[in-house]
């Protein structure tokens, strides 16, 4: 079975390289482990200098993705154009908008976050925020899953996640990450003005680096027997307190 929708696939040295000249946004360029040649090299510092992320696999996953010709080179074409919250948020600003930015910090899976995206735009979320590496790949999944609200909403995939953090706040975003370790819960929390809401991967959390630069830490309570939520439904229940204390308070 192939592994990941392949609608979205380029392949071989020559498309992967015309993709990248045009300014097509790879999501992620999967490269034959130990592969050879100045060919080959070019074509990863390219894909590198444009911000592609670049990972290297056995031989065997690229032939299970395409049993065509690929020369060593599978790429993800993202169906949506990547954001740059770097430009977004000062332009959100200067048009007296009050910024909602919700960062996913290590979220991989593709229904969820399909999902995330949809209740964000419903919520009033201005900006989706994360990690260029060692995240989720954005493909007809994720599409399907957020209903297409996925092109209406900014999506930002950061290199320099952790600077990018440190620059929301600089511009005045306060940060509130969400744990089930915090001591007070959301409804205790103020989440009024310019906010930036980071959820974690339901196993691993809000990474340790991350927590340290937030504002403010908050939990949603619980009074069942289950130890965590699903962090769709978690970002859902965040986002709509969001929405009541901006609101209806």
């Amino acid at each position: 079975m192939q592994e990941e929708e392949n609608d979205n696939l380029i392949y071989g040295i020559h498309p992967v390289k015309e993709a990248i000249l045009t300014g097509k946004v790879i999501d992620k360029l999967l490269v034959q482990t130990g592969l050879k040649g100045e060919n080959a090299t070019e074509l990863k510092r390219m894909a590198r200098k444009a911000g592609v992320v670049v990972k290297e696999v056995p031989a065997e996953k690229l032939f299970r993705l395409t049993p065509k010709n690929h020369q060593g080179f599978v790429g993800f074409v993202s169906p949506i154009e990547n954001g740059s919250i770097e430009e977004i948020l000062p332009k959100l600003i200067e048009a007296g908008t009050v910024p909602r930015i919700l960062i996913l910090d290590g979220i991989t899976d593709v229904r969820n976050f399909g999902s995330i995206v949809r209740t964000a735009e419903c919520m009033g979320v201005n900006a989706i925020v994360l990690p260029a590496r060692n995240s989720v790949p954005i493909n007809a999944d994720v599409v399907k899953t957020s209903a297409g609200a996925i092109f209406n909403l900014p999506i930002c995939k950061e290199i320099h996640f952790g600077s990018t953090i440190e620059f929301i706040q600089s511009c005045g975003v306060k940060l509130v990450a969400s744990s089930e370790q915090a001591k007070d819960n959301i409804y205790q929390t103020d989440l009024t003005g310019p906010i930036a809401i980071i959820m974690g991967d339901e196993g691993e959390g809000v990474h340790p680096k991350t927590l340290e630069k937030v504002n403010h830490v908050a939990k949603i309570p619980m009074g069942g027997k289950v130890a965590s939520l699903n962090v769709a439904v978690a970002a859902g229940m965040i986002l709509s307190e969001i929405e009541r204390q901006h609101n209806y308070k």
